[in-house]
């Protein structure tokens, strides 16, 4: 007894457990601390893995997604082709009710035909998510990390079946899925988990002498219910990140797709969905709208909205300002791009090539922060202007998702655009231009063999341009490089800066020091220091966001050879983008070791892959 209330007393006090003060005990002091502080470790580690785990949720494998799926080939498709077409028109609906036309832009295949809501549809989703709101705003950061984890996970795990969601409703290739759609995505999501409660958190004001025995704090509150209008250009990135930021900070959200990519952003927002029902959420407290334009206002003009994020054309972005007007709703506006890559004399032009290929013409050209003018020192201009033209020469247009008469799906390096609606006018500046003095490569409609309903533009290049040409002043979104020679860097600047677009920009250079002093002279909200596509997560004051390498003389931003342009194989090339996935964002070590293991042989395969090219190149040329 004696020794049990000097353990209670004293437990790091040997204790003897035999009555017989002369006879030696085992001293069980220490065995018994570790197995009581053992026991409190796995307490503790049970209830974080019930409350943060992921959760596993049900979803569908539509159909569409397959490579071998075949539909019916619409001629000239458009998204009322069901208008004019008997075979795509849906049952008979009745008086004003409208439909949409999904099709692959890359084949003309059709996917399915959707209704459209309409105003009363709108009002009564916004009331859905809203009555949703009230007991999602009462959620803790715990739960709404477990939402956001249990989503990661479902998108590294099932990467494959999403890019080629994502490619059937746009076009693009699986390449520029897994790098603008799930590994832009991931990133996201990551910084949701890691960074997003200390946002978020309660913050300290300053006050002065007077008010001393004052606290001023700032508490951030849930708005209610949120919209979010977004572009076609990337499906599932445009369509989670502003749902996922939102209910994360405790808001409902409605959101605006655009009409050319409902079918896929429908399962995106699905699998959302499906996932919040599994954690123990109300589903509604995410809605989807998809609408003609007449039908907007419904959205944005609705007391309900306490904000509205916009992307997209800025014709379209003033119309969902000014009807945000009616109740004074915040507007946060990301509109047109025409961002500058400036190359610093005596930059080596071959070392950043490939970044400058990829950022040019990932997504074909229809990437919001794409480099859309490349400035050269007049001294390199020629040299450029042939590295680009034998580069461009070598890409291949077509679909991932269009098997071949053999069988098999060829690789390609770019994709299709999401419609032919530009594309009369794109010629005509890139006309326009030719005839001002520059030299074109390509510049009009890519006819494809055997997908002759496809979008296509061909992989063009534009050189030397001037100030005075449309095609260096207009918003291309298109797969066209556009060099522009200078003769000082201050010149440089000048040009950078002469549009009335201010999105981001980018500067390379040997020098990095000179090249953040040019950085700071761009008139522009994000300037990244010899690489490109900087996104900023957070707005709130007039800034400007600066990103360059931290070492540079020991690492720098880079194409691996897997991806870059020409894509040596497809199939290389996705164990590569997946697996660098799944090592970077995977549930667990296990995962993402094997993630790690896969990357590391897709790197070795395509040494060999690309060594053995050269070497047929070599015996070819003999």
């Amino acid at each position: 007894m004696n020794a049990i209330i000097s353990f209670i007393l004293h437990p790091l006090i040997p204790v003897n457990v035999s009555d017989d003060d002369d006879q030696q005990g085992i001293d069980v002091v220490y065995p018994l601390t570790i197995f009581f502080a053992l026991g409190i470790w796995l307490v503790v580690q049970r209830y974080h893995k019930m409350h943060n785990s992921p959760v596993k949720f049900p979803f569908s494998v539509p159909h569409p997604a397959d490579h071998q799926w075949k539909s019916y080939a619409i001629k000239n498709p458009h998204l009322k082709s069901h208008l004019e077409d008997s075979k795509l028109a849906p049952p008979a609906g009745g008086d004003g009710v409208e439909y949409i036309t999904c099709f692959d832009p890359a084949s003309g295949l059709h996917i399915h035909t959707v209704l459209a809501d309409n105003k009363n549809d709108i009002a009564r989703k916004i009331l859905a998510a809203q009555k949703a709101q009230k007991s999602w705003r009462e959620t803790t950061f715990t739960q709404r990390r477990r939402v956001v984890r249990s989503l990661l996970k479902w998108l590294v795990d099932n990467q494959d079946l999403c890019a080629r969601v994502a490619c059937r409703d746009s076009g693009k290739t699986l390449i520029d899925a897994s790098l603008g759609e799930i590994l832009t995505t991931c990133s996201k999501m990551e910084w949701l988990l890691n960074h997003g409660e200390n946002v978020l958190r309660p913050e300290s004001r300053a006050g002065n002498f007077m008010l001393s025995y004052k606290k001023s704090q700032v508490i951030y509150e849930p708005l209610g219910v949120v919209a979010a209008i977004v572009s076609w250009n990337y499906p599932l990135h445009n369509a989670w990140s502003p749902i996922l930021a939102s209910i994360f900070a405790g808001n409902a959200v409605v959101l605006k797709c655009s009409e050319n990519v409902i079918w896929s952003t429908g399962w995106f927002v699905e699998a959302i969905t499906n996932c919040l029902r599994a954690c123990g959420h109300d589903p509604e407290l995410v809605q989807l709208v998809c609408c003609w334009p007449e039908h907007a206002d419904a959205l944005t003009t609705s007391p309900l909205i306490k904000h509205i994020t916009f992307i997209g054309s800025e014709e379209v972005g003033r119309k969902v300002a000014r009807a945000a007007t009616e109740h004074l709703t915040p507007v946060t506006l990301e509109l047109g791009g025409k961002d500058p890559a400036i190359v610093l004399p005596g930059t080596n032009l071959e070392k950043w090539s490939s970044v400058w290929m990829r950022g040019i013409f990932q997504n074909v050209g229809q990437n919001c922060i794409g480099i859309e003018r490349l400035l050269v020192h007049n001294d390199q201009y020629d040299e450029l202007y042939t590295i680009f033209e034998e580069r461009i020469k070598k890409l291949r247009v077509g679909s991932v998702l269009a098997p071949t008469s053999e069988g098999y799906v060829s690789t390609v390096d770019c994709g299709s655009m999401i419609s032919r609606e530009r594309f009369r006018g794109l010629e005509r500046v890139i006309q326009d231009a030719e005839e001002a003095g520059a030299r074109v490569l390509n510049g009009t409609t890519y006819n494809h063999t055997y997908l002759e309903n496809g979008a296509f533009f061909s992989p063009t290049l534009v050189g030397p341009v001037d100030t005075s040409m449309a095609v260096a002043k207009q918003e291309l979104f298109a797969p066209v490089a556009v060099l522009m020679p200078y003769d000082t860097v201050q010149e440089a600047i000048e040009i950078a800066n002469g549009t009335r677009y201010g999105l981001g920009a980018s500067v390379f250079g040997p020098d990095q020091r000179m090249a953040l002093e040019v950085a700071k002279q761009l008139d522009c909200g994000m300037v990244s220091i010899n690489d490109f596509g900087p996104r900023s997560t957070l707005w709130r004051r007039q800034s400007q966001w600066l990103w360059q390498i931290r070492w540079p003389s020991l690492i720098q931003t880079g194409i691996p050879q897997v991806l870059d342009y020409p894509v040596r194989s497809l199939v290389q090339s996705w164990e590569f983008s997946s697996n660098l996935i799944r090592f970077l964002y995977a549930d667990g070590r296990r995962t993402r070791m094997r993630g790690l293991v896969a990357l590391v042989a897709a790197t070795h395969k395509s040494i060999v892959l690309s060594f053995l090219v050269k070497v047929l190149h070599i015996l070819g040329a003999n």
